[in-house]
């Protein structure tokens, strides 16, 4: 085992689940009997066969050799992977998020191979849920997102009711392959903070050009006051020691709004989004009456391509940006956003592609801490809370027939970093999930309405 996946398994505790997940909403096809649920989990039962990679599981003893080597199962208990539940009435979407809160909140069994699948019916408007989690030692959020697109088609009549642990899963030729939003200059892409360590395994032939590459940064730190270093944060309540349970809640977003503010803005997609994540926080901590005076900061992915420069997916840095959370005009909060990314591109843009990979491992490294037992955080946090986002289909998808309504991601809530903000593309939606440390981030669907508001605040600041 890698040791870059050994450290999700060591890493786990009963307070710290490592495992992500994602809800997929589907409105059954026309003409879908009552028994059309049911008959999705017996599809799904169908696929005996399981992959390589869906077929592994920690050796024994699993908190000793499973810590560092795989073992394979002979066969797989898809009654225990793959289960069926219904909602208690009245099947809101409420009811739906308080199920996936609790299932995302338990750890999966490490004596299996460790993801299951959750097929929901109940929900009074018809449609029905799949919540699928994987722990994060097998694939990270992207690859997992990318398993569940293979298995979707852009053909309503098509029924081949592919499922994502199927041996030799290929895309057909008819499916789009999943990609970022359109950047617009600098928009959504793919990347996953938790899992850009495992790239850094190359970085021995440039370990000398950093010395005179941290030197840059660090003057660039102190002369351009837009430039945010790590642990300039202030705490928040998102920035404490956090428990096990979990809490989380989802909403889709048009992308044509956001584009349209983007658009009028001169700014790019990215910007836009943390705008409004940068307003929603705003609002929520000064309803409890804990916004501090100085601006939150958030862990993101950037484009360091130039301007007008054609957009490479390959071409990414994890840097750290403000969010204006300390400003109540929200074109002042898309100006800070922008001279903050805009600073952080440009120290990148000045370094080896291998040197942002190390830069970017160093903003990362501030979740590190978190991994150690009894670690307290600091006063000041290296960042207040981890942004990500992941490359979904773009355009209309169906399973078997049944149209994909919304993909929801639910990530990791991390020691010191009690809330996740992770957004997902699907067709022309942006869809957030937030994940949040039930005890530490109260009536975190707060966050929700106040993203709305904030998306509503920016078109009219724009118009």
């Amino acid at each position: 085992m890698p040791v870059t996946d050994s450290m999700f398994l060591m890493a786990e505790s009963r307070e710290h689940p490592m495992h992500v997940g994602g809800l997929q909403l589907f409105t059954p096809p026309d003409g879908a009997g009552p028994d059309h649920v049911r008959s999705v989990v017996e599809t799904m039962r169908d696929h005996a066969e399981v992959s390589e990679k869906f077929g592994r599981r920690p050796a024994d003893p699993v908190g000793i050799l499973g810590n560092t080597w795989w073992s394979s199962v002979d066969s797989l208990d898809l009654e225990y992977h793959v289960r069926h539940s219904a909602l208690p009435r009245p099947g809101r979407i409420r009811e739906l998020f308080q199920q996936v809160s609790l299932w995302h909140e338990t750890l999966l069994d490490r004596h299996r191979p460790m993801w299951e699948v959750h097929v929901v019916e109940g929900l009074e408007d018809g449609r029905y849920a799949v919540f699928s989690k994987v722990h994060h030692s097998l694939v990270d959020g992207v690859s997992a997102l990318r398993y569940m697109t293979l298995a979707l088609s852009n053909d309503p009549n098509d029924e081949g009711g592919r499922v994502v642990w199927q041996p030799g899963l290929r895309r057909k030729k008819s499916a789009p392959a999943a990609e970022p939003a359109p950047s617009s200059g600098g928009g959504l892409l793919p990347f996953n903070p938790l899992s850009t360590a495992k790239q850094i395994g190359g970085l021995t032939g440039e370990v000398l050009g950093m010395l005179p590459a941290s030197l840059k940064v660090a003057g660039t730190s102190f002369r351009d006051h837009d430039y945010q270093a790590p642990f300039q944060a202030p705490h928040t309540i998102f920035n404490v020691p956090i428990g096990g349970a979990r809490r989380f809640v989802a909403q889709s977003y048009s992308l044509d709004r956001i584009d349209a503010v983007r658009a009028k803005a001169g700014a790019t997609v990215n910007d836009i989004v943390l705008a409004m994540c940068g307003g929603a926080l705003r609002s929520y901590l000064a309803e409890l009456g804990e916004l501090p005076d100085r601006s939150l900061t958030a862990m993101v992915p950037v484009s360091l391509h130039k301007d007008g420069e054609e957009s490479n997916s390959n071409a990414v840095g994890a840097v750290i940006a403000t969010l204006g959370t300390d400003l109540v005009d929200p074109v002042d909060r898309v100006e800070v956003i922008r001279g903050s990314v805009r600073a952080a591109r440009k120290v990148m843009g000045e370094l080896s592609p291998l040197q942002v990979l190390a830069l970017s491992a160093a903003n990362i490294a501030g979740l590190a801490p978190g991994m150690l037992p009894g670690y307290t955080p600091l006063r000041r946090p290296p960042f207040n809370l981890v942004i990500s986002n992941v490359p979904g289909p773009r355009e209309a998808m169906y399973w078997n027939g049944a149209h994909l309504d919304g993909i929801y991601p639910a990530s990791i809530a991390w020691e010191g970093q009690a809330v996740n903000i992770t957004i997902c593309t699907n067709n022309r939606n942006l869809e957030f999930g937030i994940v949040a440390c039930r005890t530490s981030v109260p009536h975190v669907q707060r966050l929700i309405h106040h993203l709305e508001d904030a998306l509503t605040e920016l078109e009219k600041a724009f118009t």
